[in-house]
């Protein structure tokens, strides 16, 4: 095979490549050094040429793979279909080159987890990163070599269908999860069954306007370093191979041509070496948005910001030659470029054998295994937030003898695994009703759908007295709502958080049973669920929670399961408080809850100032009770560090784990900072009648912050700080110590 030939080292060839200056070479080696030199000008803008093929692959794309302009290719899968391509790239065309295949492995590749903002609200990072690992398991073997996640935009906006693909609005919890999930994908399995991974969408792109995909917001570049940028630091930290440039612009202009963010801050202070790549078409977009005349400005300024990768636009294998030829490009950004291109083949394993996990029966076996099955309804199981268990209706008793199963969303099948659900197959999921049938046997379980979801209008009304019918002779009442899964995702705003269609309606209707009421979202993001907190006897969460979603429900609603999920965005009381999140700067009118007259405080006139469930809220089968917090000193220094205990007791009845939550505040600052931040936090698993003392190390590094000046320095500063540990971001045990 050609790949084979390429191995070979030359010495000569090597030593002509010297010219290039050695600090702009991030990383590299002989072996691609000696491929590099072989390529023609043309074929060094092929392995910069990221195509889709969706379906078979036309007469069109066959050519381009066999004359070497073709460097990746996504949403090709499985085995057959990429060894197919691959053999031709290897065999056929002249540089021998493998493809890069790349796919949106989201949240699961065929086995679906539940979407990324229900995995961060499990707050379990070891069960997010095994999460990872069994996507990353199932594409490998399917012949995937990198995937476009995780996605680590934070944001504050539940209109913004996109954040179901994130880890929700706080960045140290945001930054956590996007490290787990790169080392899940890239490091957590054996036999070469990781894949690479490309944090997106750098950078701000969750400061969506309105909640609508796409547009353009601005915003400080303080807010940029304190909001949006740690959770890239997480992930680049944690040795993420490719990283995806945003839609969106900074400062005016879009992150495809924005050398500041792409080149000064990027690479040059946050220390990435990977390969940084377009989103779908985003050169082409540089003309649309009018900042570029014409598709050659646009590629230009698309090189000139260091992109390595052109996905979809074919601008660069198309306009790369001309451009260098006229000197509008130097041969050294083409060379770099296809430099980082090939460090990720090498890294893939294709550079020495490009079929080493093109295996048929591996991949029938890794598919759907009883092991991916089991660690995927592990974080389902973790990830659903009960958030509300009025009279310990939760859960069930294994002597009610009839259940009225109800609503849209109880059959559904596809909805549960969301808008990225890859090659998820919705025959293969598990039904909210199918797992509540199979748990509770000895009940009579009865059904109706209540009303349909006709786009986001009203429909199947005529459904509701025959669903009221089925309520009124259970003994307790699982209505299931939400949304279908094209509802949120990519392009999925919606300007009301109001259950869509007639669900709102249906469930009125069966609130005027009287029957008890277990209420359960099948959602992408946070609904507003004022009036269905209000007459609901329990609230249940289940977000989209995939494959195994029906299952991990019934063993939670049967108490097999304590649930232990925590949100990992604050829900609001009413649609006018977006964006609203836990750690808003302080205000010199801040609002003081218990005030009877708050009115010269930020706050409303005609709604409630406090969410609905803050942040970091979500119930237990059992209760805990926090003592005060113990320092070991009041006073800390520079160099030195303070530990912070609490001690928590079970006071129910059942073992649970509460997730244990640590909030920081700066009394006195230079520049204005939010009451508190959420700065470390444990899971604490608890028997019941035990206390378990826990701990947490404060260190200088949870005191710092971006100080003033344009400069946009760390610092530290001496003074008072407030310490908060507690069940979420309002119900918190408080303290003070000073940094000396």
């Amino acid at each position: 095979m050609k790949c084979k030939i390429m191995i070979v080292v030359s010495a000569v060839i090597l030593a002509a490549c010297t010219g290039i200056p050695k600090k702009s070479i991030v990383e590299t080696d002989e072996q691609i050094e000696t491929i590099l030199s072989k390529l023609t000008l043309q074929e060094k803008a092929g392995q910069l040429n990221l195509i889709p093929i969706d379906g078979e692959p036309t007469e069109a794309h066959l050519k381009m793979i066999r004359e070497g302009k073709v460097g990746s290719i996504l949403k090709v899968n499985g085995v057959e279909n990429i060894t197919k391509l691959q053999k031709i790239a290897v065999n056929e065309s002249k540089s021998g080159i493998p493809i890069l295949f790349q796919e949106d492995v989201i949240h699961g590749y065929k086995t679906i987890a539940p979407i990324p903002i229900a995995e961060a609200a499990s707050w379990d990072l070891e069960a997010i990163r095994k999460s990872a690992a069994v996507a990353a398991r199932e594409a490998a073997v399917s012949g995937i070599s990198l995937t476009y996640a995780p996605m680590v935009d934070i944001s504050r906006d539940p209109r913004w269908g996109r954040l179901l693909e994130a880890a929700g609005e706080d960045p140290y919890l945001g930054s956590l999860v996007a490290a787990a999930r790169v080392k899940g994908l890239q490091e957590s399995n054996e036999n070469g069954k990781n894949i690479l991974s490309c944090v997106k969408h750098f950078a701000g792109y969750g400061a969506s306007l309105a909640g609508r995909d796409y547009n353009i917001q601005d915003f400080s570049e303080r807010e940029l370093r304190e909001t949006y940028l740690p959770p890239f630091q997480a992930a680049i930290d944690a040795g993420v191979a490719s990283l995806m440039c945003a839609y969106s612009a900074y400062d005016g202009e879009p992150l495809t041509a924005n050398q500041f963010l792409m080149q000064d801050v990027l690479r040059d202070e946050m220390g990435f070496k990977g390969l940084a790549m377009t989103d779908w078409e985003t050169i082409k977009n540089l003309v649309k948005t009018g900042v570029a005349e014409n598709d050659t400005i646009a590629t230009i300024n698309a090189m000139n910001a260091g992109i390595d990768m052109d996905m979809n636009s074919e601008k660069f294998v198309s306009l790369l030659p001309i451009l260098v030829e006229t000197g509008k490009i130097s041969i050294e950004q083409v060379d770099n470029a296809v430099r980082r291109v090939l460090i990720l083949k090498k890294k893939a394993g294709l550079l020495n054998d490009p079929f080493a996990n093109l295996n048929i029966e591996e991949e029938k076996k890794e598919l759907l295994s009883e092991r991916n099955i089991a660690e995927t309804k592990d974080i389902a199981l973790k990830s659903m937030v009960l958030l509300k268990n009025n009279k310990h209706v939760l859960p069930i008793s294994s002597n009610v003898k009839n259940i009225a199963v109800i609503g849209p969303m109880a059959k559904a099948t596809k909805d549960l695994l969301g808008w990225w659900h890859c090659k998820g197959n919705e025959n293969d999921v598990v039904t909210y009703f199918d797992g509540i049938s199979k748990k509770f046997e000895n009940a009579k379980i009865t059904y109706a759908k209540g009303c349909d979801i006709d786009s986001f209008k009203i429909a199947g009304k005529d459904l509701i007295p025959k669903a009221v019918k089925t309520a009124q002779v259970a003994d307790v009442v699982i209505l299931v709502l939400g949304e279908e899964y094209w509802m949120s995702g990519e392009g999925g705003g919606t300007a009301s958080l109001h259950l869509p269609g007639a669900q709102e309606e249906l469930f009125e209707a069966i609130a005027k049973t009287g029957k008890p009421i277990i209420t359960v979202i099948n959602a992408g993001r946070p609904y507003i669920l004022t009036n269905i907190d209000a007459k609901s006897d329990a609230v249940l969460y289940a977000w989209m929670p995939g494959t195994t979603g029906g299952t991990a429900l019934a063993e939670i609603l049967s108490g097999e399961f304590n649930p232990q999920g925590k949100t990992p965005m604050t829900f609001p009381y009413h649609e006018g408080q977006i964006p609203i999140f836990y750690n808003y700067r302080r205000t010199s009118h801040r609002f003081v809850p218990g005030l009877t007259d708050n009115r010269y405080s930020t706050t409303y006139r005609d709604v409630q100032n406090e969410p609905l469930y803050p942040f970091g809220y979500g119930l237990s089968y059992t209760s805990y009770d926090y003592s005060d917090i113990e320092l070991n000193s009041k006073e800390m220094t520079e160099n030195g560090s303070i530990t912070a205990t609490v001690k928590i007791s079970n006071t129910g009845k059942v073992k649970g784990t509460e997730v244990v939550q640590l909030y920081i505040g700066d009394k006195v600052c230079s520049v204005t900072r939010p009451e508190k931040e959420l700065k470390d936090f444990a899971l604490v698993e608890i028997e019941p009648g035990e206390t378990k003392a826990v701990s947490f190390e404060i260190t200088p590094d949870k005191l710092m912050f971006i100080g003033k000046g344009k400069a946009y320095k760390k610092t530290i500063e001496k003074g008072e700080f407030n310490l908060f540990i507690g069940k979420n971001a309002n119900e918190l045990k408080q303290t003070t110590f000073i940094l000396k």
